[in-house]
């Protein structure tokens, strides 16, 4: 098979987006935290860059994507250390180790994506133990389910002409639900991970009583204009190729993120009386999220309408946290798993024979029965069930062996400056020493000045 050189310049200049998007997420979670907890933040999505990375070249790779091992619940070990991959691997026209490289980013931006669940309160250390464990029993094998199409095969010529069957993940080869970019892989997964693990650690001290506020709404803004422009990559990326469908996913990305938004901020003005920066920024990723698994399925139209179900329904769901009480701090639950859910179910709904090229492939709105609803409705529930019962567990584990927790003083001090001997803020030159919050703890005491 020849190397397509479109096909991988076009991937590996995605594969750079979606590692992008990480240095972007930590700024969006950052800037939603309190200020003492800011670095610790930025550090869990760092360290996620620097812990997966590893693990993908030492069998991540081989675990998610070599050929299945049986039951199409998990890959082989021949590619253990990426072993047998060459610069001269080629499958289906792309370089195999673009390929390696781009689905590393994804694993990546999964494992970051939980962190901001537990904020102000996980130790380091913990967050740690629980990346290794998280990555190697959950999100490798759901990788495979869902990302691993199997073994290519070529005809005489060369030719690409499909996968070999049973050599694939159950969701993808066997069940055939559709997530072009990972809704359930990567938004779902981690949305079910986030839940069950804010279970088991607790919630912050004053939660529910205490402000905890936003400390740097423009960092929000930042990040989130990072992970749009990052989004790209991810959703446009995952056509492997410089093709109609990766133009049809970029243009349903875009317009699918700006219907989240404004759906959000819509619901915000009518609830609230006052639309807010914060909105906007939720209402965006929102869209992004939703839109992963369907921008390969829908027409412009259908990704608009994904966006605005997904923008007022996450808008929603995130107040359900304190009627129920559990603490996700920056609402991981109610953006990634309730908007993963919206965008992966809704392919069943509006999924277009002219965007997926099959009339099998049609959502019930557009002519389509109850089978393909019935599918997407089944991978979500397998991968939302199996995160989250794995999740506990191993959050149970870390708890028992290392402790997940943080103590109640090293909280109310700052999980920044008791975990990593630092503060993002320098306050003594305002007359103040320490890096507490800006919102409740050390702030600088206005000095009186008389004539």
């Amino acid at each position: 098979m020849e190397l397509d050189t479109g096909t991988t310049a076009w991937v590996l200049a995605s594969a750079a987006l979606v590692l992008f998007m990480t240095p972007g997420l930590a700024f969006f979670y950052g800037g939603m935290t309190r200020s003492k907890s800011v670095l610790n933040m930025l550090m869990m999505s760092f360290s996620a860059i620097g812990i997966v990375s590893v693990l993908w070249v030492l069998y991540g790779y081989t675990l998610a994507f070599g050929v299945d091992a049986g039951g199409g619940l998990i890959g082989n070990l021949d590619l253990l250390g990426l072993k047998g991959i060459t610069t001269d691997s080629v499958t289906n026209g792309l370089a195999d180790y673009v390929f390696v490289a781009f689905q590393m980013m994804f694993a990546v931006i999964t494992l970051a994506l939980i962190s901001g669940a537990i904020a102000d309160r996980m130790k380091f250390g913990a967050w740690v133990l629980f990346s290794v464990l998280w990555v190697s029993l959950v999100y490798l094998p759901v990788a495979h389910w869902v990302f691993n199409f199997g073994a290519a095969e070529y005809d005489a010529d060369g030719a690409f002409t499909g996968y070999a069957a049973d050599t694939g993940g159950w969701i993808v080869q066997r069940l055939g639900a559709l997530d072009f970019a990972g809704g359930t892989a990567v938004h779902i997964n981690a949305g079910a991970a986030a839940l069950a693990l804010v279970l088991v650690i607790g919630k912050r001290k004053g939660f529910g009583r205490d402000p905890m506020r936003p400390h740097n709404l423009p960092l929000v803004m930042i990040g989130t204009g990072i992970l749009w422009f990052g989004w790209f990559g991810f959703n446009a990326g995952s056509a492997l190729g410089a093709n109609g469908i990766a133009g049809l996913a970029f243009v349903n990305t875009q317009v699918a993120t700006a219907a989240g938004l404004v759906a959000w901020i819509g619901m915000e003005r009518l609830r609230d009386g006052h639309a807010t920066t914060l909105g906007a920024a939720s209402g965006a990723v929102a869209g992004l999220v939703a839109i992963t698994p369907a921008c390969g399925a829908v027409t412009p139209i259908g990704a608009i309408l994904v966006g605005l179900v997904a923008g007022g329904m996450c808008c929603i769901a995130v107040t359900f946290k304190h009627r129920a009480g559990y603490d996700d701090a920056l609402d991981v639950v109610g953006v990634h798993l309730v908007g993963g859910l919206a965008g992966t179910l809704m392919i069943g709904l509006v999924a277009s024979d002219t965007s997926t090229g099959s009339a099998d492939l049609r959502g019930l709105l557009y002519g389509g029965g109850l089978d393909l609803l019935g599918k997407q409705a089944v991978a979500a529930g397998a991968v939302l069930a199996y995160s989250f019962v794995l999740t506990y567990l191993i959050a149970l584990v870390v708890k028992a062996t290392i402790g997940l927790r943080i103590s109640e003083d090293d909280e109310v001090a700052g999980i920044d400056t008791t975990n990593h001997a630092e503060s993002a803020y320098e306050w003594a030159g305002l007359g103040t020493a320490g890096s507490g919050s800006m919102l409740g703890s050390s702030v600088p005491t206005p000095v009186k000045v008389t004539s």
